[in-house]
C-alpha cells in the first residue's frame, strides 16, 4: 500500500497539470550553473509552501537534475524532521509514496537494511503520516530524477549523535548494496523573527556547513537558539558527504518569506545547499 499525499492542495497544487507546470517553471527560473556542482553527494532543500520556498528549492533540484545527467544515481535518501512528534525517533518508511504526479518507488531493500542496521532506527509509518517535509520534495524529485528510487526517513531525534549514526548507516548500506546514493535534507532555517535576525542566526551556522563541520553546525544552532527545523537531516547530509570525501559545502541560494510577502518583520528563512 502506498502512502497517500497529505500536502497536495496545501503546500503545492493538487492538480497534476498545474503542479507539473509550476515545478518546471521554478526549476527553469533557478539562475545557477548546475554543471559546476554536479558532483554533489548531498543537498539541503526547504519544505515550505511552493509559493514561499519553491524558487529556493529549485536551485538544489537544478543541480540534482544535472547530477543525474552526468552519472548514475541509484537511490535518493530523503530525510526530514518530525514536526508532529508522532512515531519512532528515527523512522524509515517501507511504502511507496503517492503525489499528484504519480508514484515514487521505495528502494525497499535499502530501506529495510537501514531499519535493521541499528536498534535506534525503526521501520515506522506513523511518524510519516502527518509529516509534510519529505512529501514536499517529491514533485521536484519526480521532475529532476524521474524514476529514481527513494528512501524516506523522518528524524524526531536530531541530536548530533543520531545524525552521525544515521549518516554512518546510510554510507555502510550504500557499500553493502553497491548503491550510488544522494542524500536530500529537507529543512527550513530560522522561523518567525525579522529577516535581519534570521540572517544573523543562519549565516554563522551555514558557514560551518561550508566547512563540512556538522558538529559545530549543530552546536551553533543550539547556542544561537535557531529554529532551523531540520538541523539533524542537514547534519546527516554534511556527514554523508564528508564520508564520500566531499571537499566543501556550497550555498546555492538563501532567501526568506519576506521576499514574497514584503513583510520582513517576521519571516521564515530558506536555503538550498550542495555538498560537493
Amino acid at each position: 500500500m502506498a502512502r497517500k499525499t497529505s500536502a497536495a492542495g496545501r503546500f503545492y497544487p493538487a492538480d497534476p497539470g498545474q503542479l507539473d507546470k509550476l515545478v518546471s517553471e521554478l526549476i527553469k527560473g533557478a539562475e545557477i550553473d548546475s554543471k559546476a556542482y554536479s558532483d554533489s553527494y548531498s543537498f539541503v532543500s526547504p519544505h515550505a509552501g511552493y509559493a514561499y520556498s519553491g524558487s529556493v528549492a529549485a536551485y538544489a533540484y537544478s543541480v540534482l537534475q544535472e547530477a543525474c545527467r552526468k552519472r548514475k544515481i541509484d537511490t535518493l535518501v530523503i530525510i526530514g524532521p518530525n514536526h508532529a512528534g508522532y512515531g519512532e525517533p528515527i523512522a524509515v518508511s517501507l511504502q511507496d509514496w503517492q503525489t499528484p504526479l504519480g508514484l515514487v518507488e521505495n528502494d525497499i531493500e535499502f530501506s529495510r537494511m537501514l531499519a535493521h542496521s541499528s536498534s535506534e532506527i525503526s521501520d515506522d509509518e506513523t511518524a510519516h503520516a502527518y509529516e509534510h517535509s519529505i512529501e514536499v520534495q517529491l514533485p521536484f524529485v519526480q521532475k529532476t530524477a524521474k524514476g529514481t528510487k527513494c528512501v524516506f526517513i523522518c528524524m524526531g531525534d536530531q541530536s548530533y549523535y543520531a545524525s552521525l549514526m544515521l549518516a554512518d548507516a546510510i554510507f555502510k548500506s550504500c557499500e553493502l548494496l553497491k548503491r550510488s546514493a544522494v542524500v536530500i535534507a529537507s529543512s527550513d532555517f530560522n522561523h518567525y523573527e525579522s529577516a535581519a535576525i534570521a540572517s544573523e542566526k543562519d549565516m554563522p551556522a551555514i558557514e560551518e556547513l561550508l566547512r563540512l563541520d556538522a558538529n559545530e553546525f549543530i552546536e551553533l544552532i543550539h547556542k544561537n537558539k535557531s529554529s532551523a527545523c531540520g538541523h539533524g537531516p542537514i547534519a546527516v547530509a554534511a556527514l554523508f558527504a564528508a564520508k564520500n570525501k566531499a571537499k566543501k559545502g556550497v550555498l546555492l541560494k538563501y532567501a526568506n518569506s519576506g521576499d514574497i510577502t514584503k513583510d520582513y518583520s517576521s519571516v521564515v528563512a530558506y536555503a538550498s545547499m550542495a555538498f560537493v
